[in-house]
């Protein structure tokens, strides 16, 4: 059975900082592309904040926009079966839940939520002082 766990959210002042992990079971991270989402309340779209490609395919990592590389940085750790989002400089606008998904075996990085097959159960975070 496929599972995606987060965890890692929490609250942070403005201009802090946060690591959240995605721990995946029923799958390999090396075989999958893996992307980070986040969903204010109350809306109903899933923004998506960037996805680590499959390793077969070479697309290495992508943000949406591009301007989030630097605030954002995805990774993956292969002998864990783990992805990580780390966030710098957070702001208020920020704050969310924040998902991990995997497209389908063989599928490419992609910002649309709908193609994303498997979903987290989400972790949440607030930036406030």
């Amino acid at each position: 059975q496929t599972q995606l766990v987060e965890s890692g959210g929490g609250l942070v002042q403005p201009g802090g900082s946060l690591r959240l992990s995605c721990a995946a079971r029923g799958l390999k991270v090396a075989d999958y592309s893996m992307g980070w989402f986040r969903q204010v309340p109350g809306d109903e779209e899933y923004e998506a904040i960037g996805c680590i490609s499959r390793i077969s395919s070479g697309d290495g990592t992508m943000y949406y926009p591009d301007s989030r590389l630097g605030r954002f940085i995805i990774s993956r750790d292969i002998a864990n079966n783990m992805i990580y989002l780390q966030m710098n400089n957070l702001n208020p606008d920020d704050s969310a839940v924040y998902y991990c998904a995997s497209k389908p075996y063989g599928g490419l990085c992609d910002k649309s939520q709908y193609q994303y097959h498997y979903w987290g159960q989400g972790t949440q975070v607030t930036v406030s002082s």
